[in-house]
């Protein structure tokens, strides 16, 4: 087994990465550099920053209010696994970062349940694919039919795309990747607890949620690389985290799943995604960021234009819109065009 990294305990997550020195671009160039086609996102990293106190006031807030309903979708999507598993190994392959969090969630409620599962937390790049030499490692000990991909949520399912056909060039996938998630605003899926957006506590944290480890750099030869954050091991939250919503397990409920149809969600994910591609003249629409979450992590790592949100006044945004009005974006209420999402995140053309 490889040498581990970050911060979560051993028995929780096997991140295969590689742990990499890299020279930080700054978000300004990073942007830059991206937009004008001579880097892609996965070849370059920026520092993060600590999380202010009234970020980590707010996902405090959001903790407090959203813990025990995770830890009932946790529990949910682990009752499914051992459900659908039907006694075969069940083996998580998380995506870095977001999925970081859930699968050690998972890892814990299924042993809660009394099944033990391995657990690898891996990388992949959009437009360039999931981490080969990681999934050579995993494909090596296991079945490919009992590995199920974790992520914490989709946004427009760019990623859930990227999975399907990178699974698809290495055959022996189902023809839908097992890819489970919390909230599945998108419904493109395999696996969700809901098709809410909402506040997921973990959603609007990057490194101290996720193991103190940055997202990934892509590599050919090897397994990608990432940076361990060590600046930032004073507001690491990773295991104890992970450790709270599973303390609620005992008294967690019966989650009951409203029912949704996925075909609606696709369609009204992708039309609203269309119109504003057309409404800002943007040439991509990887400058649409729907979303809480992904709304409030593209203002933490990417350079906001406009930030668009339901309702004002809703908890689940606050921060979000803080965070770009620091930033020196535009702040706007829509209460009719963002479809099944809270908030959307136009991101700046340079």
């Amino acid at each position: 087994m490889r040498r581990n990294i970050g911060t979560y305990r051993a028995d929780s997550i096997h991140f295969l990465l590689n742990k990499i020195e890299l020279t930080m671009t700054s978000v300004e160039e990073k942007e830059k550099l991206i937009q004008s086609g001579e880097k892609h996102y996965s070849d370059m990293l920026s520092i993060e920053s600590a999380p202010s106190q009234q970020h980590l006031d707010i996902f405090k807030k959001a903790t407090e209010l959203g813990a025990e309903r995770m830890a009932n979708e946790v529990l949910y999507l682990a009752e499914k696994l051992k459900e659908v598993s039907n006694g075969q190994e069940i083996v998580l392959a998380s995506l870095v970062r977001a999925g970081a969090p859930l699968g050690v969630c998972l890892v814990q409620a299924l042993r809660y349940l009394g099944v033990e599962a391995k657990h690898y937390c891996i990388s992949i790049v959009r437009d360039r694919g999931i981490d080969k030499k990681a999934m050579e490692y995993i494909e090596s000990k296991h079945d490919k039919r009992d590995i199920y991909f974790v992520d914490g949520w989709t946004g427009k399912g760019a990623i859930s795309q990227q999975l399907t056909e990178s699974l698809t060039e290495r055959g022996g996938y189902p023809e839908t990747p097992q890819l489970v998630v919390l909230a599945d605003p998108c419904g493109k899926a395999w696996l969700s607890a809901s098709s809410e957006d909402w506040l997921i506590p973990f959603g609007i944290m990057g490194a101290p949620i996720s193991g103190l480890i940055s997202r990934t750099v892509w590599s050919d030869d090897e397994m990608h690389g990432c940076v361990e954050y060590d600046n930032l091991s004073g507001y690491d939250l990773s295991q104890p985290f992970a450790d709270y919503i599973t303390s609620l397990l005992d008294s967690a409920s019966n989650l009951i799943v409203k029912s949704f149809c996925k075909e609606d969600l696709v369609s009204s994910s992708e039309a609203m995604v269309e119109a504003f591609v057309e409404e800002f003249n943007l040439s991509k629409t990887n400058l649409v960021k729907p979303g809480v979450a992904e709304a409030t992590r593209a203002v933490m790592r990417r350079v906001p234009d406009v930030v668009m949100v339901r309702d004002l006044k809703d908890p689940d945004v606050q921060l979000l819109i803080s965070l770009a009005e620091k930033g020196g974006a535009k702040v706007t209420e829509r209460p009719l065009e963002l479809g099944q999402y809270k908030a959307v995140t136009i991101i700046r053309k340079s």
